[in-house]
């Protein structure tokens, strides 16, 4: 294990996190850690430094996302090995390339093709923020005082009929958890469904935060390979031990397919014959561009085998940190009882809010005007990746959600790319950060739903002379 030589200064106007960002991602770009050794644990690396945890967690949060670093469950935190190569240099080999070192994210996160980052600039912020000041004005002792766990019950009323109505999900008020963010709900269902040593299984390529979420409760991370149908039902079946299998049935992070109702089927199946549980997320399952939305596996679940996990940080905005679990009656009391230890409940005025944002048809109308506005951007980032980087890259997937998964030719590698992407005021999350295994397809994902139809056809016209210059510095493939 690597031990990073770190301090901070609590005088300066920086904050924590950033300069323990800035320390370990200086320390990989300078060649001090490689590619492949592992790094102190959040928690080590506190002590080490005298920090709370939670500067070093936000730290290495925002360097799994950016592709520095990789998360293996059950042993640690890596230097990621897509760094290889040429793609660590020192800050002299750099200026030696003629390159511009890389700038850190822009503050907020708000550069072209970030994912998961909805229409922020087409929120309907006026009738949101009547609904809190109405709610901020009117709070009563009883509502400043501690929550229940489970949350408000006019916003687990207002999600349950939403659910049935638009996902299919077989619900009532009673079954709905409200917590803060997906990334809770995740964690709550890995506190009670799993344990230290349980196996759970994930999808590869998976979303590397559900795997740092449920390993978290000391579970095993079991990677499944995934093909067009989703995750592989047939290689699942041959591991065994596998408590629970994490999936994104409706569009798959990070490659973007559906999974067939056979496959869905079969897994069901799997989970009941097992008794074993299915981890169901989401996500981003209200857009779709080539057909209506799918409903929720969770729907077609006969054995209350399902736990299902929804957020609003997609089709809101993600400081409103509210998701929620739908889980089975059986598990309610355990759910409860651990969403209490977790953090006693979820601030109450936002839910208030978001309770009378959904029953007065706002969300409604949000969700339709948005359906057409992120058709106009996909179609705007397609067209952009079209002219600009044709030769350097394939769209895979682009039917739903709010990204685009696309590979890159050989001998392109992506981390190359997203670090040169970012001197350049770009963003993007580099497809091998999100394998589990030693088998990496290098590719970008590309969220389009963020930035203006000009800013993605700008964006993409810089894309293409990134992907360019990468190229040209690598050479031909071999």
């Amino acid at each position: 294990m690597t031990t990073l030589d770190i301090s901070v200064d609590r005088r300066s106007g920086v904050p924590l996190h950033r300069q323990i960002y800035d320390a370990v991602r200086s320390a990989i770009l300078d060649g001090r850690v490689l590619p492949g050794q592992r790094l102190s644990s959040t928690r080590a690396l506190a002590d080490e430094i005298g920090v709370s945890r939670l500067p070093v967690l936000s730290a290495y949060e925002q360097l799994l996302h950016e592709g520095y670093l990789e998360a293996r469950g059950g042993s640690g935190t890596f230097v990621s090995t897509a760094l290889g190569g040429e793609a660590v240099a020192s800050p002299a080999e750099s200026r030696a390339h003629g390159e511009a070192p890389a700038e850190a994210p822009a503050e907020g996160g708000l550069r072209p093709f970030r994912v998961s980052l909805p229409a922020l600039d087409l929120f309907p912020r006026a009738a949101w923020n009547r609904l809190v000041i109405r709610h901020a004005r009117a709070l009563t002792r009883e509502q400043m005082a501690y929550g229940e766990p489970a949350g408000v019950p006019a916003l687990r009323e207002a999600i349950a009929a939403h659910l049935r109505a638009s996902r299919a999900v077989r619900c009532d008020a009673g079954r709905v958890i409200i917590t803060s963010g997906s990334q809770a709900a995740l964690r709550l269902a890995g506190a009670v469904l799993l344990g230290r040593g349980t196996r759970v299984a994930t999808e590869e390529p998976g979303y590397e935060g559900a795997r740092a979420a449920l390993a978290a409760s000391g579970a095993r991370v079991v990677p499944v390979p995934t093909d067009d149908e989703g995750l592989s039902v047939s290689s699942l079946a041959r591991r065994p031990g596998v408590h629970a299998a994490y999936v994104t049935p409706s569009h798959q992070y990070p490659l973007g397919m559906s999974m067939s109702a056979s496959r869905r089927l079969a897994l069901l199946d799997w989970a009941a014959r097992h008794e074993a549980w299915v981890i169901e997320d989401d996500y981003d399952s209200e857009y779709r561009y080539v057909s209506r939305p799918i409903g929720a596996l969770q729907g077609m679940d006969a054995h209350d085998r399902v736990v299902y996990v929804g957020t609003f940080s997609k089709v809101l905005f993600p400081a409103v940190r509210i998701g929620y679990l739908v889980v089975p009656s059986s598990l309610t009391p355990a759910c409860l009882a651990a969403r209490e230890a977790l953090d006693l409940f979820s601030p109450t005025l936002y839910q208030l809010a978001l309770a009378d944002f959904l029953r007065e048809g706002h969300f409604a109308r949000h969700l339709a005007r948005m359906r057409a506005a992120y058709r106009r951007r996909r179609e705007a980032l397609l067209g952009g990746l079209a002219r600009y980087c044709r030769g350097y890259l394939s769209v895979h997937n682009a039917d739903a959600g709010l990204h685009v998964a696309a590979f890159l030719e050989p001998p392109i590698v992506d981390g190359d790319v997203v670090r040169r992407m970012a001197a350049c005021g770009l963003t993007a999350t580099p497809l091998s950060s999100c394998y589990e295994g030693r088998v990496r397809r290098h590719g970008l994902l590309l969220g389009f739903a963020g930035s203006p139809e000009d800013v993605l056809w700008q964006a993409t016209r810089t894309l293409g002379k990134v992907l360019r210059e990468a190229a040209e510095r690598r050479g031909p493939a071999r």
